[in-house]
């Protein structure tokens, strides 16, 4: 088995360092919150002061860290990841942050002789305790290859998505047509309820026909039809609301980038922008049929 260094192990990264631990890896974990380190090592994992510690330790490191801002904290400098890894290491970062910064990660870490896949996840925290993730890497077919048994170890699914940064280009664009498939779907049902149309008529009737998606059939925001939904849990995320503006927002920066209209991702955008900013972002994104009723 590998002996594997896991820096994030919050609500994402928690449970997969955990099912890392289930399939016989060897784990080390670093994270700046103390009761996230705690719960990892009292599951059998080892503990590192440091990202540089973890990584001059580890054989193969993942990352699941909140932005570009912190990989590239973490991964470059004197300090880092990168100039403290073992030669030939591994380096898996399963964050969403903008292309960019995996792109500038990758090519310092090519230039010290390593490997380094951008990741990131679909599935949010029910797909990382379940191990049913799907990951989408960016990289060498070789890093990819190499990676696979310990994404595997986490998920069900692993797309190639083509060079550095292609993974972080599939999320985004993935989240955004999910941010507007679920605004869609929830101004539906609202709809609906309007003319006196019950919720799981038109559930019935979209789940079978021309209106099915995903935001419908797999995160239905009424509660009922779709039990594991977080709409019948009081939309405890999932996925925050928080986390899926992040998302429409590194879409917003890429599209300014490419000079490419996204008229539907930004005013999708804007609605979330308007949902956070009342208080709501902690809440999962499927309670955003919440404000539209309200609006």
């Amino acid at each position: 088995m590998s002996k594997i260094g896991f820096i994030g192990v919050g609500n994402m990264g928690g449970p997969m360092a955990r099912n890392l631990l289930r399939a016989g890896h060897n784990v080390t974990v670093c994270d700046p919150v103390a009761a996230n380190v705690a719960t990892l090592t009292a599951a059998g994992a080892g503990r590192a002061e440091t990202p540089g510690d973890l990584a001059a330790a580890s054989e193969i490191v993942v990352s699941m860290l909140p932005s570009g801002k912190e990989l590239r904290a973490v991964y470059l400098g004197d300090a880092g990841v990168i100039a403290r890894a073992k030669d030939g290491a591994l380096l898996i970062d399963c964050s969403t942050t903008d292309v960019e910064s995996a792109r500038a990660v990758a090519r310092e870490a090519a230039g010290r002789g390593l490997r380094f896949i951008d990741a990131p996840v679909s599935g949010g925290v029910a797909g990382a305790e379940a191990a049913s993730l799907t990951f989408m890497a960016g990289g060498a077919e070789e890093a990819l290859e190499a990676a696979r048994p310990i994404l595997m170890a986490m998920g069900r699914n692993m797309v190639h998505t083509g060079g550095s940064g292609s993974g972080q280009a599939a999320k985004i664009c993935n989240n955004m047509i999910l941010g507007i498939t679920m605004i869609g779907v929830s101004e539906a049902f609202v709809l609906g309820e309007q003319l006196g149309l019950a919720p799981e008529k038109l559930f019935a009737v979209a789940s079978t026909s021309s209106g099915q998606c995903w935001s419908l059939t797999s995160y239905c925001p009424v509660p009922g039809p779709v039990p594991a939904a977080p709409s019948n849990r009081d939309y405890k995320p999932g996925f925050a609301a928080k986390m899926m503006l992040k998302d429409l927002r590194l879409a917003a920066e890429a599209a300014a980038g490419t000079r490419q209209e996204v008229e539907l991702g930004d005013l999708a955008r804007r609605v979330y922008e308007r949902f956070v900013e009342e208080g709501h972002g902690d809440l999962d994104f499927s309670a955003i049929i919440q404000d539209i009723r309200r609006k």
